[in-house]
């Protein structure tokens, strides 16, 4: 008897090109992950890929096309929900939109999750002393790509904005973007005044952003503005309400009516 003919199944190297080519970021951690919304009762399992700082959730291991994606440029932690358990590893991200709650199968997977999460979220390699020297290194191997993929980024948004300065398609994230909050930015301020005092950074939602400057006056001033993101336009929450194009614009802003005075928060040079 003649057997069914089966469906022939993308090899692996076509499924991570198409992938690579639809998300268009780097792949840094990836694996089956059981996720669960907060506003949902049941965990769903997805195959997931950690990429830039963007989660992607696919339905099934070889499938090209991710059913769900997740930002995670405005995570705000990431906790453990049995810290000293010894089997699954359940964590809860907790993002300016609400929480996701994660877990993997096996502990030490649920480790690297966690942790491959906050180092290119926060730019730096938590300081876990559970992690394996092993853990350590892929980490930091991450984390020097994801520093290098940024730099990128906001070399060529300098240069984008250098040769069309008047134009209201530009969209790239300007060089003192930062995705931290506003204690970190705060931080990130006062403990490095030469590299500038004026960061964007994420906003109490994923949808917008907030300015974040300090000011030497008679006495350290720090000040945090809402930027509202309006259709293709930027509104500063001001007195009176300022509309701009573009973040680069809404920085710009900033500089001028200061006379120079706020300087965009950069720690390197194009």
């Amino acid at each position: 008897k003649q057997q069914p003919e089966e469906t022939p199944q993308p090899a692996p190297r076509r499924i991570f090109q198409e992938r690579q080519r639809i998300t268009g970021l780097p792949l840094y951690f990836q694996g089956y992950l059981s996720v669960r919304h907060s506003k949902f009762q049941e965990f769903r399992v997805y195959w997931t890929e950690l990429r830039g700082t963007m989660l992607f959730f696919y339905d099934d291991k070889k499938a090209t096309t991710y059913s769900q994606k997740l930002d995670l440029s405005a995570l705000t932690s990431a906790t453990n929900v049995y810290p000293d358990g010894n089997g699954s590893a359940e964590f809860i991200l907790m993002l300016s939109n609400g929480e996701l709650e994660l877990k993997a199968d096996d502990c030490e997977c649920g480790k690297e999750w966690k942790g491959f999460i906050l180092t290119v979220t926060k730019l730096s390699i938590p300081p876990d002393e559970s992690l394996l020297p092993g853990q350590l290194t892929r980490m930091q191997e991450v984390l020097e790509k994801e520093k290098k993929r940024r730099t990128t980024l906001n070399c060529s948004s300098l240069s984008s904005n250098r040769k069309s300065p008047l134009s209201s398609t530009f969209t790239t994230l300007p060089a003192c973007f930062y995705a931290v909050s506003r204690q970190e930015a705060t931080e990130m301020l006062e403990k490095n005044p030469s590299h500038g005092n004026l960061i964007l950074r994420p906003g109490s939602d994923s949808k917008n952003y907030a300015i974040t400057i300090r000011q030497e006056l008679d006495a350290p001033h720090l000040k945090h503005y809402k930027v509202m993101s309006k259709g293709t336009n930027y509104v500063i929450e001001l007195e009176r309400r300022v509309t701009l194009p573009s973040l680069q614009d809404v920085v710009n802003y900033f500089v001028t009516q200061t006379r120079g005075n706020l300087k965009p928060f950069v720690t390197h040079t194009c």
